[in-house]
Formats: C-alpha cells, sequence, structure tokens
C-alpha cells in the first residue's frame, strides 16, 4: 500500500468537495450582499467561508503531502480511496450544517451530510424550511454530487490516473464497464458527466414550466436525477399538490433508475446491445405490476379513492421508492398492509445497475432468480449443461459467486444491525426498527412507522445516527468497498 498516493487523491477529492461548497458560498455571499442588515444571512456567508476554507486548506496539505509519489493508483489503494472518501466527504460536508443557524448537532450534522453524498434522503431536520436556502441549497448539491458518483466525477475531470481511473470507478459504482478498455474509461465517465448533466436541466426546465420557482427547481432536478429525494419543503412533493409535477418528477426518477450506460449505447447508436437489454425491461415491468396491484389495493381496502387518484397516487410512491428517491407525495404509512410489503420488496430491489438508485440492484434480482432454478433442476438433473445470460452475456462463474454472496452479506449485515438499533432504541417497534435499517442501507430515504414518509430522523440517539450514517456508506458503496478497510492485510506495504 503506497499511502502517499491515497494521501494524494483524498487530498484532490477534498478540494473537489470544497470548490463545490464554494459555490454554496457565493450564494450565501448574494444574499448578504442582498440584504447586509440580515444578521441571519451573514452568518450563513460566514459558515460556508469556514467551512470551503477548512475543506480547501485541509485538501491542499493533504495533497502536497504526496506531491513527488506517483499518480498510477493500483487495485488496492483504489479499494482504500473508495471506502476513505466517502468518510471523508461526509465528515467534511457536515460542516455547514454544524455551523450554519439554526444548525444541528455535531452527530446530527454527520449523519445529515452521510445521507446527502450517499442519496439516502434520511433527514433528522424538523422544520427544513427554517433552514437558510444556501445550505438548503448544499444538501442537494450533496445528493446531486453523490448520485453520479464523487469518484466518476473525479475521473471525467482528470486524466493522469491512468488504468487506476478503472478501479476507481469500478469500486465505487455498479456500472457495467467491461466493455471499456482502461485507456477509454475517462471518456466513459465524461459521457456519463454529459447525460447526467442533460437529464439534471431537462428535468429543471420541466418544473420552472410547471410553476416551481428557480430556486425550487434546481433542488429538485438536481435530488431527482440522483435519486436522492431531498426537498426545501417540509411536505416534500405534497407541498405542491400537483399531480402534473409528481408525474414530470416520477418520469425523471424511472429515467434515473435505469443503467446509465444505456443512455450511452443509444447515443452510438448500439440498438443490439439496447435491444438485448433485459434489466431495464423487466424494471419496467416490476413497476407496473406493483402500481397496478397497490392501486387496486386502495381500491379495494378503502373508499379514499377514486381509479385516477389511486393509479396516479401508487404509480408516484411506487417509482419513488423503486428508485430508492423517496420523494413524498403522501402518506403511505396509512396504507393497507399488503401495498406497505409491496413498497418495501420495492425498496429492497432497488433500481438498475449502473444507475444512481440504491437497493440490491435488478440485475442481481435476475441473476439470483436464474441461479436458483439452475440449482433447482440440477437437483433432479444433475448432469445438465446450464449457460445463464444476462443482457445478451454469459456472465462468468465469478459474478454468479459474487451477486450470491452480496445477497446473502446485505440480508446478514440487515439482521445484525436490527439487533443493534432495537439495543439502542428500546421504544421503537419492530416495524420501525425495519425501517430505520432498510432504509439507510439500501439507500431509500423514508422508512415505516416512526421514520415514515411523514417524520423524520432527528428524534434518534447520537449513536444510533451514526449506526444508520455507517450503513448508509455501506449500501451505497455495496459493502466491500467499506468492509475491506477493516481487513489488515490491505495495509501491509509492498
Amino acid at each position: 500500500m503506497n499511502l502517499r498516493i491515497v494521501i494524494k487523491i483524498l487530498g484532490m477529492l477534498a478540494i473537489l468537495v470544497g470548490l463545490t461548497m464554494g459555490v454554496c458560498w457565493f450564494y450565501a455571499w448574494v444574499e448578504w450582499q442582498m440584504d447586509k442588515g440580515d444578521a441571519a444571512a451573514r452568518a450563513t456567508e460566514r459558515a460556508f467561508a469556514i467551512s470551503t476554507g477548512i475543506t480547501v486548506g485541509i485538501g491542499i496539505l493533504m495533497f502536497l503531502s504526496g506531491v513527488g509519489t506517483r499518480n498510477e493508483v493500483l487495485r488496492r489503494e483504489a479499494i482504500a480511496i473508495v471506502g476513505l472518501s466517502w468518510v471523508q466527504v461526509s465528515l467534511f460536508g457536515a460542516l455547514p450544517y454544524y455551523l450554519c443557524e439554526p444548525g444541528l448537532g455535531a452527530f446530527a450534522s454527520i449523519f445529515e451530510s452521510v445521507s446527502g453524498f450517499t442519496t439516502t434522503g434520511s433527514s433528522v431536520m424538523t422544520d427544513i424550511e427554517a433552514f437558510p436556502r444556501p445550505v438548503l441549497m448544499w444538501r442537494s448539491l450533496t445528493q446531486w454530487l453523490g448520485g453520479i458518483g464523487i469518484l466518476v466525477v473525479f475521473v471525467a475531470v482528470l486524466s493522469f490516473l491512468g488504468v487506476g481511473s478503472r478501479s476507481l470507478v469500478a469500486q465505487e459504482s455498479s456500472l457495467n464497464i467491461s466493455d471499456a478498455g482502461a485507456s477509454r474509461i475517462r471518456d466513459v465517465a465524461m459521457s456519463l458527466l454529459k447525460v447526467y448533466l442533460t437529464l439534471t436541466l431537462i428535468c429543471f426546465l420541466g418544473l420552472l414550466g410547471l410553476g416551481m420557482n428557480v430556486f425550487e427547481s434546481v433542488c429538485h432536478s438536481m435530488t431527482t436525477i440522483a435519486t436522492g429525494g431531498f426537498s426545501p419543503k417540509n411536505a416534500s412533493i405534497a407541498h405542491y399538490a400537483n399531480v402534473r409535477i409528481e408525474m414530470w418528477l416520477a418520469f425523471f426518477m424511472f429515467l434515473s433508475s435505469i443503467g446509465f450506460m444505456l443512455y450511452i449505447f443509444a447515443i452510438k447508436g448500439k440498438w443490439s446491445r439496447i435491444k438485448a437489454e433485459e434489466e431495464a425491461r423487466f424494471y419496467f415491468f416490476l413497476i407496473l405490476g406493483a402500481t397496478l396491484a397497490i392501486a387496486l389495493d386502495l381500491l379495494l381496502a378503502t373508499d379514499d379513492y377514486t381509479y385516477l387518484v389511486a393509479i396516479e397516487n401508487a404509480f408516484f410512491n411506487v417509482v419513488s421508492i423503486g428508485s430508492t428517491t423517496g420523494f413524498g407525495a403522501s402518506d403511505f404509512d396509512q396504507w393497507p398492509l399488503f401495498s406497505r410489503v409491496v413498497l418495501m420488496v420495492m425498496m429492497l430491489i432497488g433500481g438498475c445497475a449502473g444507475s444512481t438508485a440504491g437497493g440490491i440492484k435488478m440485475n442481481r434480482v435476475i441473476l439470483f432468480v436464474k441461479i436458483a432454478m439452475r440449482e433447482l433442476i440440477r437437483s433432479f438433473r444433475p448432469n445438465q449443461v446450464f449457460r445463464i445470460r444476462l443482457n445478451g452475456v454469459a456472465p462468468d462463474e465469478k459474478v454468479f459467486v459474487t451477486t450470491s454472496f452480496l445477497i446473502a452479506l446485505g440480508f446478514s449485515l440487515s439482521g445484525i444491525a436490527f439487533i443493534i438499533v432495537s439495543v439502542l432504541e428500546p421504544s421503537l417497534d419492530m416495524l420501525s426498527v425495519i425501517g430505520c435499517v432498510y432504509a439507510t442501507l439500501f439507500n431509500v430515504g423514508p422508512g415505516f412507522e416512526a421514520v415514515g414518509p411523514t417524520d423524520n430522523f432527528g428524534f434518534l440517539k447520537p449513536a444510533t445516527l451514526m449506526v444508520l450514517s455507517f450503513l448508509m456508506i455501506l449500501g451505497r458503496l455495496e459493502f466491500f468497498a467499506l468492509l475491506v478497510l477493516f481487513v489488515p492485510s490491505l495495509w501491509r506495504r509492498y
């Protein structure tokens, strides 16, 4: 392990985060200049100035400590950088929440920052609208950065990393970059960034046209494309009571929960690859089936819905939870049990690989079902030869093992987390504990009961918030890149 290159890259990432924080500092400065008699605006500007200075200053010191070392990042260093970078940016990102007025406590600030960067969307803010606009902008910007992946942005704008860039992107995201050579990975990252920016811009313009003001359109477009779910309104999307806004956001939540490589294939005219796509097709039918099932349940179990309203409510919430965005347009915690179970299943599955969505990912669910069917048939036909394909490609047997192990590990970690949270929060009921764990580990945002769509996580103890923060990073990095930091052999010198 070459610790100097690790510290150098972490320093550059800190500078990148500090510069984006500087955008909010500039916004806070403009607001202060517009009303110099406003003490709150001055305090917000000072909070962002200090936060930006600390982040950039420490980043520069870390970068300088690594000057002179090689730039190439090897696999072991790449996985260490990925795990450490998400912990680092979450700590730096907590500074504006802690220093602003009104501010959050230290542990609550870290939780809010982690929730932002991991695009989870869980919040400890009891009155979101009481916070200054620059803070709410930072809140949305952290989700936008975390959605595509901080290191994907990093690779897109830098070219000196060589083959190390491939390791960084592969370890941080669920992108399938097997068909992109090492020399092309920066081009792939740049293409992904362009698609991400384009979707954000189109979503923003649509929200403007539907009546949102500029500030709210910017915030919601960033958190929609990132499938993060932070909103500058206490009631989230329910604040607008506008079906057209809900359907527009649902459309872009769905687009963002499909693998972004598909958009690149479409741009390059690789129609055969798109035609072979199974994952997006299954995901579409899953969304459709869940919507119809919940709409029917709402109509049969209650007298509160017409056919159209039931379908609209079911569709928005299925896409919001299925994409792990977590926007709230209605309180699904009051729905019948069957509907909530369907949403929990959507919460666990999540979106497609290579998207900004969380969850287990649709490709792993498809592979797991195919593996299970193969093993069932092998139980009575042991000599039959199987050739499992996904998206027109036959994965290596190693992929099958990794997929099964990751799913098993996810549910094992969930079980351990259930026990820890129940010990730390003995007053919570079982469904609330399950909601806490699943909402954070699978980066969904809202859970059930005490942490449902109309509630928040602000009442939890500091220790619980730190456990859930760990779960959010764990889920965002799909377990391995964070857990590996606790393996001693990772840190041995070459």
